[in-house]
Protein backbone atom coordinates (compact mmCIF):
# COMPACT_ATOMS: atom_id res chain seq x y z
CA UNK A 1 0.00 0.00 0.00
CA UNK A 2 2.81 2.32 0.43
CA UNK A 3 4.21 1.95 -2.85
CA UNK A 4 0.95 2.76 -4.48
CA UNK A 5 2.36 5.73 -5.76
CA UNK A 6 4.77 6.42 -8.81
CA UNK A 7 5.84 8.42 -11.77
CA UNK A 8 3.67 6.63 -14.28
CA UNK A 9 0.52 5.78 -13.33
CA UNK A 10 -2.52 6.84 -11.13
CA UNK A 11 -4.12 4.48 -8.24
CA UNK A 12 -7.83 3.56 -8.26
CA UNK A 13 -10.27 2.81 -5.06
CA UNK A 14 -13.04 1.38 -6.25
CA UNK A 15 -15.99 -0.72 -4.74
CA UNK A 16 -19.46 -0.89 -3.77
CA UNK A 17 -20.83 2.05 -1.98
CA UNK A 18 -21.81 -0.43 1.69
CA UNK A 19 -20.92 -4.09 1.51
CA UNK A 20 -24.21 -5.80 0.90
CA UNK A 21 -23.04 -9.61 1.17
CA UNK A 22 -19.97 -11.73 0.40
CA UNK A 23 -20.54 -12.46 -2.94
CA UNK A 24 -21.84 -9.11 -4.56
CA UNK A 25 -17.90 -7.47 -2.78
CA UNK A 26 -15.55 -10.70 -3.94
CA UNK A 27 -17.13 -10.40 -7.82
CA UNK A 28 -16.62 -6.83 -7.52
CA UNK A 29 -13.10 -7.54 -6.38
CA UNK A 30 -12.32 -10.14 -9.01
CA UNK A 31 -13.79 -8.03 -11.74
CA UNK A 32 -12.40 -4.76 -10.88
CA UNK A 33 -8.53 -6.58 -10.19
CA UNK A 34 -9.00 -8.26 -13.69
CA UNK A 35 -9.00 -4.97 -15.44
CA UNK A 36 -6.66 -3.33 -13.00
CA UNK A 37 -4.16 -6.08 -14.06
CA UNK A 38 -4.13 -5.54 -17.48
CA UNK A 39 -3.83 -1.79 -16.96
CA UNK A 40 -1.07 -1.99 -14.78
CA UNK A 41 -2.93 0.04 -12.07
CA UNK A 42 -2.90 -0.35 -8.38
CA UNK A 43 -5.69 -1.19 -6.80
CA UNK A 44 -7.29 -0.28 -3.27
CA UNK A 45 -11.11 -1.92 -2.67
CA UNK A 46 -13.23 0.33 -1.20
CA UNK A 47 -15.99 -0.67 1.06
CA UNK A 48 -17.91 0.73 4.51
CA UNK A 49 -18.84 -1.54 6.58
CA UNK A 50 -21.60 0.61 8.01
CA UNK A 51 -23.29 3.79 6.80
CA UNK A 52 -23.87 5.60 9.38
CA UNK A 53 -24.89 9.18 7.71
CA UNK A 54 -27.84 8.20 5.87
CA UNK A 55 -30.41 10.71 5.27
CA UNK A 56 -33.34 8.32 6.97
CA UNK A 57 -33.63 6.11 9.49
CA UNK A 58 -35.31 3.19 7.26
CA UNK A 59 -32.12 3.18 5.07
CA UNK A 60 -29.84 0.46 5.20
CA UNK A 61 -26.88 0.88 7.33
CA UNK A 62 -25.09 -2.56 6.99
CA UNK A 63 -25.21 -6.40 7.65
CA UNK A 64 -23.67 -5.88 11.02
CA UNK A 65 -19.96 -4.29 11.77
CA UNK A 66 -18.01 -7.50 12.58
CA UNK A 67 -19.60 -9.36 9.86
CA UNK A 68 -18.56 -6.94 6.98
CA UNK A 69 -15.24 -6.44 7.91
CA UNK A 70 -14.57 -9.83 7.66
CA UNK A 71 -16.05 -9.53 4.01
CA UNK A 72 -13.05 -6.94 3.64
CA UNK A 73 -10.50 -9.38 5.19
CA UNK A 74 -11.04 -12.23 2.89
CA UNK A 75 -11.20 -9.51 -0.31
CA UNK A 76 -8.09 -8.68 0.56
CA UNK A 77 -6.81 -12.15 1.69
CA UNK A 78 -7.87 -13.74 -1.70
CA UNK A 79 -7.05 -10.97 -4.30
CA UNK A 80 -4.07 -9.44 -2.42
CA UNK A 81 -5.58 -6.16 -2.35
CA UNK A 82 -5.53 -3.43 0.28
CA UNK A 83 -9.03 -2.48 1.16
CA UNK A 84 -10.30 0.57 2.57
CA UNK A 85 -13.18 1.65 4.86
CA UNK A 86 -14.90 4.33 6.68
CA UNK A 87 -15.05 5.03 10.26
CA UNK A 88 -17.29 7.02 11.93
CA UNK A 89 -16.21 7.14 15.73
CA UNK A 90 -12.71 6.37 17.71
CA UNK A 91 -13.93 2.37 18.85
CA UNK A 92 -14.59 2.25 15.05
CA UNK A 93 -10.96 2.97 14.21
CA UNK A 94 -9.58 0.06 16.82
CA UNK A 95 -12.18 -2.40 15.52
CA UNK A 96 -11.83 -1.77 12.03
CA UNK A 97 -8.19 -1.46 11.89
CA UNK A 98 -7.94 -5.44 12.71
CA UNK A 99 -8.97 -6.18 9.16
CA UNK A 100 -8.36 -2.89 6.86
CA UNK A 101 -4.97 -1.32 5.56
CA UNK A 102 -6.48 2.29 4.83
CA UNK A 103 -8.80 3.98 7.50
CA UNK A 104 -11.21 6.43 5.67
CA UNK A 105 -12.71 9.64 7.08
CA UNK A 106 -15.78 10.77 5.99
CA UNK A 107 -16.33 14.33 5.08
CA UNK A 108 -18.48 15.09 7.42
CA UNK A 109 -16.54 14.14 9.91
CA UNK A 110 -13.54 15.59 9.01
CA UNK A 111 -12.74 17.98 11.59
CA UNK A 112 -13.48 15.60 14.12
CA UNK A 113 -9.99 15.80 15.90
CA UNK A 114 -10.91 13.05 18.47
CA UNK A 115 -11.60 10.68 15.48
CA UNK A 116 -8.50 11.47 13.15
CA UNK A 117 -6.50 11.07 16.63
CA UNK A 118 -7.89 7.70 17.12
CA UNK A 119 -6.95 6.73 13.01
CA UNK A 120 -4.03 7.80 13.75
CA UNK A 121 -3.18 5.92 16.74
CA UNK A 122 -3.97 2.92 14.98
CA UNK A 123 -0.95 3.41 12.68
CA UNK A 124 -3.27 2.74 9.39
CA UNK A 125 -2.87 4.82 6.03
CA UNK A 126 -5.88 7.38 6.95
CA UNK A 127 -7.78 9.04 3.59
CA UNK A 128 -9.60 12.47 5.27
CA UNK A 129 -12.39 12.87 2.35
CA UNK A 130 -12.39 16.88 2.13
CA UNK A 131 -15.48 18.24 3.93
CA UNK A 132 -18.58 19.55 0.78
CA UNK A 133 -18.26 23.15 3.42
CA UNK A 134 -14.18 23.35 3.77
CA UNK A 135 -11.33 25.59 1.44
CA UNK A 136 -8.94 23.25 -0.21
CA UNK A 137 -6.63 25.16 1.84
CA UNK A 138 -8.18 24.20 4.95
CA UNK A 139 -7.29 20.17 4.86
CA UNK A 140 -3.92 21.69 5.92
CA UNK A 141 -4.99 21.32 9.40
CA UNK A 142 -7.21 18.31 9.36
CA UNK A 143 -3.82 16.54 7.69
CA UNK A 144 -1.75 17.75 10.57
CA UNK A 145 -3.90 16.77 13.05
CA UNK A 146 -2.70 13.07 12.25
CA UNK A 147 0.65 13.87 11.50
CA UNK A 148 1.09 15.50 14.81
CA UNK A 149 -0.36 12.49 16.49
CA UNK A 150 1.87 10.22 15.21
CA UNK A 151 0.60 9.02 11.80
CA UNK A 152 2.92 10.50 8.62
CA UNK A 153 0.73 7.84 6.25
CA UNK A 154 -2.13 10.33 4.90
CA UNK A 155 -3.97 10.97 2.18
CA UNK A 156 -6.77 13.55 1.01
CA UNK A 157 -9.70 13.20 -1.44
CA UNK A 158 -11.42 15.70 -3.31
CA UNK A 159 -15.27 14.55 -3.62
CA UNK A 160 -16.67 18.18 -4.14
CA UNK A 161 -18.29 21.45 -2.31
CA UNK A 162 -21.88 22.65 -1.44
CA UNK A 163 -23.05 24.46 -4.10
CA UNK A 164 -26.67 25.58 -2.99
CA UNK A 165 -28.80 22.90 -1.11
CA UNK A 166 -28.95 20.22 -3.20
CA UNK A 167 -26.08 19.80 -5.49
CA UNK A 168 -22.23 19.84 -5.72
CA UNK A 169 -19.17 21.73 -7.30
CA UNK A 170 -15.42 20.06 -7.84
CA UNK A 171 -12.89 22.94 -7.86
CA UNK A 172 -9.72 21.17 -9.80
CA UNK A 173 -7.55 24.21 -8.47
CA UNK A 174 -7.99 22.45 -5.14
CA UNK A 175 -6.59 19.15 -6.59
CA UNK A 176 -3.38 21.39 -6.86
CA UNK A 177 -3.78 23.07 -3.95
CA UNK A 178 -3.68 20.55 -1.30
CA UNK A 179 -0.95 18.30 -3.20
CA UNK A 180 1.21 21.64 -2.26
CA UNK A 181 -0.20 22.28 1.14
CA UNK A 182 -0.91 19.18 2.61
CA UNK A 183 2.37 17.48 1.14
CA UNK A 184 0.25 14.17 0.40
CA UNK A 185 -1.00 12.10 -2.01
CA UNK A 186 -4.44 13.57 -3.67
CA UNK A 187 -7.70 11.42 -4.78
CA UNK A 188 -10.82 12.55 -6.55
CA UNK A 189 -13.65 11.12 -5.74
CA UNK A 190 -15.94 10.72 -8.62
CA UNK A 191 -19.03 9.70 -8.09
CA UNK A 192 -19.18 10.96 -4.45
CA UNK A 193 -18.75 14.68 -6.30
CA UNK A 194 -21.67 13.80 -8.76
CA UNK A 195 -24.46 13.43 -5.71
CA UNK A 196 -27.23 15.52 -5.41
CA UNK A 197 -27.71 15.72 -1.70
CA UNK A 198 -30.96 16.33 0.32
CA UNK A 199 -33.70 15.90 -1.89
CA UNK A 200 -37.01 15.92 -0.48
CA UNK A 201 -37.93 11.81 -0.93
CA UNK A 202 -34.47 11.68 1.81
CA UNK A 203 -32.61 9.45 -0.95
CA UNK A 204 -29.73 11.10 -2.54
CA UNK A 205 -30.00 11.67 -6.54
CA UNK A 206 -26.97 11.96 -8.68
CA UNK A 207 -25.65 12.80 -12.34
CA UNK A 208 -23.58 9.29 -13.26
CA UNK A 209 -23.69 10.47 -16.75
CA UNK A 210 -20.73 12.69 -16.06
CA UNK A 211 -18.51 10.43 -14.34
CA UNK A 212 -16.39 9.93 -17.02
CA UNK A 213 -16.30 13.84 -17.24
CA UNK A 214 -15.15 13.98 -13.51
CA UNK A 215 -12.80 11.09 -13.93
CA UNK A 216 -10.93 13.04 -17.24
CA UNK A 217 -10.73 16.07 -15.43
CA UNK A 218 -8.78 15.06 -12.36
CA UNK A 219 -6.48 13.00 -14.18
CA UNK A 220 -6.04 15.85 -16.29
CA UNK A 221 -4.72 18.12 -13.71
CA UNK A 222 -3.02 15.63 -11.94
CA UNK A 223 -4.85 13.97 -9.99
CA UNK A 224 -2.74 10.84 -7.34
CA UNK A 225 -5.46 8.36 -7.27
CA UNK A 226 -9.58 7.94 -8.65
CA UNK A 227 -11.68 7.13 -6.28
CA UNK A 228 -15.38 5.28 -7.91
CA UNK A 229 -18.22 3.20 -6.12
CA UNK A 230 -19.21 0.63 -8.74
CA UNK A 231 -21.75 -1.90 -8.39
CA UNK A 232 -23.11 -4.56 -10.81
CA UNK A 233 -26.57 -2.91 -11.13
CA UNK A 234 -26.91 0.44 -9.74
CA UNK A 235 -30.31 0.54 -9.41
CA UNK A 236 -30.52 -2.50 -7.05
CA UNK A 237 -27.34 -1.33 -5.08
CA UNK A 238 -28.37 -0.19 -1.28
CA UNK A 239 -27.08 2.92 -1.09
CA UNK A 240 -26.04 5.57 -3.10
CA UNK A 241 -27.16 3.83 -6.19
CA UNK A 242 -27.84 7.19 -8.36
CA UNK A 243 -24.25 8.25 -8.86
CA UNK A 244 -22.67 4.62 -8.98
CA UNK A 245 -20.52 3.33 -12.00
CA UNK A 246 -22.11 0.39 -13.86
CA UNK A 247 -19.40 -2.68 -12.90
CA UNK A 248 -19.19 -3.60 -16.90
CA UNK A 249 -18.67 0.05 -17.23
CA UNK A 250 -15.34 0.30 -15.45
CA UNK A 251 -12.98 -0.75 -18.36
CA UNK A 252 -13.43 1.58 -20.90
CA UNK A 253 -13.01 4.07 -18.56
CA UNK A 254 -9.64 3.31 -16.75
CA UNK A 255 -8.62 2.70 -20.54
CA UNK A 256 -9.33 6.20 -21.30
CA UNK A 257 -7.85 7.27 -18.12
CA UNK A 258 -4.10 5.32 -18.36
CA UNK A 259 -4.06 7.15 -21.93
CA UNK A 260 -4.81 10.84 -20.51
CA UNK A 261 -1.78 9.83 -17.73
CA UNK A 262 0.36 8.85 -20.25
CA UNK A 263 -0.65 12.32 -22.54
CA UNK A 264 0.05 15.11 -19.54
CA UNK A 265 3.60 12.90 -18.12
Amino acid sequence: MDKLINQKMFFLLAGPCVIEGEEMALNIAEHVKKVTDRLGIPYVFKGSFKKANRSRLDSFTGIGDEKALKILAKVKAEFGIPVVTDIHTEQDAEMAAEYVDVLQIPAFLCRQTDLLVAAAKTGKIVNIKKGQFLSPESMKFAVDKVRESGDDRVMVTERGTTFGYQDLIVDYRGISIMQRTCQCPVVVDVTHSLQQPNQASGVTGGQPELIETIAKAGIAVGADGIFIETHADPRCAKSDGANMLRLDLIEGLLEKLVRIREAIK
